[in-house]
């Protein structure tokens, strides 16, 4: 679909918080992205919008099927001050495959991109400017045929809405406790857990308020048949550096393929080390840990980049690692991938995206 993108612009504009004030998801731009999508049509009408309420049905098949998908990026002012998006054609790829497992119509990888340009150009100003802020950018695509019966539907909305926020450290990057989670599996092979659909995240909430209650910062979830390989984070993937091997899981169809973890993947392989994307057992890591081989653990995602484990908690054991302080590698690795986000480098492997 090569139509031009029509314009309405907001009658009135929203005061802009202060780099400072800002959090994270509460506080929105004034216009937002949307097309539609009609079996016989196609995508069609793609316009830019005051942001505001959308109108459902009360039939409407996103709210009783959760045929719904979802990415998250990011757009970041650089210290010379141009906007840039970071990985847009990974996220936008990662789109359509979610959408193909929920039975979705793939975007016009085109029409994404020009989606995110589009309106991220014309909202630049909400942009922050300080290090360590950016623009979250959240393109959905929801089923919106109003019915009641499990099929496909045959009508959707795609919609991109803005929110700046603000640091995900806000008082530095501290190490995180994560409890090794037994009673709750995230995902099996052959399900949806490679896909961003809410529906994953809703079955999170009541393992991750039982791990906060208990003291801990997040989950980290075992395969669902035997309960004893690692597999991801609630919100991120998990990498640990065992002796001079870096371990992640593999994208098996049970973990998100993460652009971030891409991201990491490929700097470590830069870099010359030794990387395996291969299943890792709890008795391996705590054999690691016993011998002091477990050297760093860290998290990777669009929100924090970056998060350094200082502790894992499994079967009432508590395995602290690094002394609970954030690793050598943990560390460049974050500031390599800021520098390039915040343009404070060149960006050699044509991952941003300048607006």
């Amino acid at each position: 679909m090569n139509d031009a993108i029509r314009i309405t612009r907001a009658a009135t504009r929203k005061p802009k918080p202060k780099d400072s004030e800002l959090g994270f998801g509460t506080v929105f731009a004034d216009h937002m992205f949307l097309a539609d999508f009609q079996e016989e049509k196609g995508w069609y009408d793609p316009r830019i919008e005051p942001y505001g309420p959308l109108t459902l049905d009360p039939a409407t098949a996103v709210l009783h099927y959760a045929q719904a998908v979802f990415e998250g990026l990011k757009a970041f002012r650089g210290v010379d001050g141009r906007v840039r998006l970071f990985r847009p054609h990974k996220h936008i790829e990662r789109l359509n495959t979610s959408a193909k497992r929920m039975r979705i119509p793939p975007l016009d990888p085109d029409l994404a991109l020009r989606s995110l340009v589009e309106l991220v150009g014309l909202e630049r100003d909400w942009v922050p400017s300080s290090v360590g802020t950016s623009l979250y950018i959240r393109p959905t695509i929801v089923a919106t045929e109003p019915f009641l019966g499990v099929r496909p539907a045959k009508s959707y909305l795609y919609f991109v809405i803005l929110s700046p926020v603000g640091a995900y450290y806000p008082e530095g990057m501290n190490p995180v406790k994560i409890l090794v989670m037994e009673k709750y599996v995230r995902a099996v092979e052959g399900g949806v857990g490679a896909a961003k659909t809410g529906g994953n995240y809703a079955a999170s909430l009541l393992p991750a308020e039982e791990a906060h209650a208990a003291g801990f910062t997040q989950v980290l979830y075992l395969d669902g048949v035997h309960r004893k390989y690692v597999e991801e984070v609630g919100t991120m993937n998990i990498m640990l550096r065992l002796g001079d091997e870096v371990v992640t899981p593999p994208l098996t169809g049970t973990i998100l393929p993460g652009v971030t973890r891409d991201s990491v993947l490929a700097l470590l392989r830069e870099w010359g080390f030794a990387v395996s994307e291969r299943p890792i057992s709890m008795d391996e890591v705590i054999d690691a840990a016993r011998n002091e081989t477990l050297r760093e653990v860290w998290g990777t995602g669009t929100a924090a980049v970056i998060s350094p484990v200082g502790e894992l908690a499994y079967r009432n054991q508590r395995m602290v690692i690094n002394d609970g302080r954030i690793g050598e590698l943990t560390q460049r690795l974050y500031e390599s991938i800021v520098d390039i986000q915040y343009g404070r480098v060149r960006d050699t492997r044509g991952w941003t995206l300048e607006v």
